[in-house]
């Protein structure tokens, strides 16, 4: 078997480190001391230079202006985005930029996909439903009237909801079914509540009363709000694996140079030993990632539904991630507490990661029941 990434892959790995290079962690005020969110606007000026690289392109095919690649490609930038901790909606807008060409109306996609790839248009999706516990789509009704849509409902914790051009909004029909409407920030009849998450950035809580939207900006094909979901929650795990990296590295810096009775406490064993232990959990992390990030990118069919592999990357990132930024802390000893030192902001961010992917139990659930409902011959 052959793990290496293709040269389009890893010339995009490449103009990704490029661009995230000159990107400062520390540019906005510190979660820890700000009370409602860090910043009104996600980063501007590096979502240009990411446009101008053709980074937001990136996952579009040749004819919107884009490079063609697939979620694998995603899933590298994403990783190295999350290294530095870019505040970008770049995942929000690739996922449902790449929903909205696989399953939406190719008029849909020729009058928005071109805008993604050149920066102007900003995406976001409402993955969290009504509670953040609950399928998403059962938090917003979509029914037909006189040719176009009117959604009712609620999407809670919305990342980038205020500053986002679209936001896409899963729902479910009275028959049932889920389908995925893209609605106008400004729309009539769509309010946004401010809400912060653990990092201190911008959340909303999106209201819909009575929102119309013509039949054009609905994606009823089946499937399509399974696979943008499976999308993100892989993209998530991406950004769990980047940020778990950089931590690691962050913590090995720092143990080589603190010394303690004259030797640098890297040498000790206790150390050496949960450092390799948070090691493990990255590669682990990693080799799930990957599986998930292929099975969606090549449609594979394998002994489980994607959705298998998804729920096992999500299982290895929620627990791992966490538990990489408690070794740090450890590590660090009170220095990792200090607000001048960045730790403090990948372990805020860490916590976001792992309460968006949710607990690693329910996945081990979610898991068991399709290993009883696809028994492994």
């Amino acid at each position: 078997m052959d793990f290496t990434f293709s040269e389009e892959q890893q010339a995009a790995v490449e103009a990704a480190r490029a661009v995230f290079s000159g990107v400062v962690p520390d540019s906005v005020p510190s979660p820890a001391l700000t009370p409602g969110a860090v910043a009104e606007e996600f980063d501007r000026a590096l979502w240009a230079r990411l446009a101008g690289a053709d980074l937001l392109g990136l996952v579009l095919a040749p004819q919107y202006g884009g490079a063609g690649l697939d979620p694998l490609a995603l899933c590298l930038v994403l990783r190295e985005s999350a290294k530095v901790l870019a505040r970008v909606p770049l995942l929000e807008t690739c996922a449902v930029a790449m929903a909205v060409e696989r399953f939406g109306d190719p008029a849909l996609s020729a009058g928005l996909l071109p805008r993604v790839g050149r920066g102007e248009l900003v995406l976001t999706v409402g993955a969290n439903g009504r509670t953040g516990h609950d399928p998403a789509e059962l938090g917003v009704r979509a029914h037909e009237d006189g040719g176009s849509w009117i959604l009712d409902g609620v999407q809670t914790g919305v990342p980038w909801a205020q500053c986002a051009d679209l936001i896409a909004i899963p729902a479910h029909t009275d028959g049932g079914r889920a389908v995925l409407a893209l609605v106008p920030r400004g729309q009539e009849g769509l309010s946004l509540a401010e809400q912060f998450s653990t990092s201190g950035e911008l959340y909303a809580e999106v209201d819909l009363d009575r929102v119309r939207i013509g039949a054009e900006a609905l994606i009823a094909a089946d499937g399509a709000w399974e696979w943008l979901r499976g999308l993100l929650a892989t993209g998530t795990c991406a950004l769990a694996l980047g940020l778990g990296e950089r931590v690691l590295s962050m913590t090995s810096e720092y143990t080589g140079k603190r010394e303690q009775f004259g030797f640098p406490v890297a040498t000790f064993q206790a150390v050496a030993v949960q450092a390799a232990d948070r090691y493990i959990d990255l590669r682990a992390m990693e080799a799930t990632l990957w599986q998930a990030a292929w099975r969606i990118s090549t449609d594979a069919s394998g002994p489980l539904p994607a959705s298998g592999d998804i729920a096992v990357a999500k299982i290895w990132a929620s627990e791992g991630v966490r538990r990489v930024v408690q070794t740090a802390q450890h590590l660090h000893g009170g220095f990792g507490a200090d607000t001048d030192y960045p730790l403090h902001r990948y372990h805020a961010w860490a916590k976001q990661l792992e309460l968006s992917l949710g607990p690693a139990a329910a996945h081990e659930e979610a898991l068991g029941d399709l290993l009883a409902a696809h028994p492994l011959g």
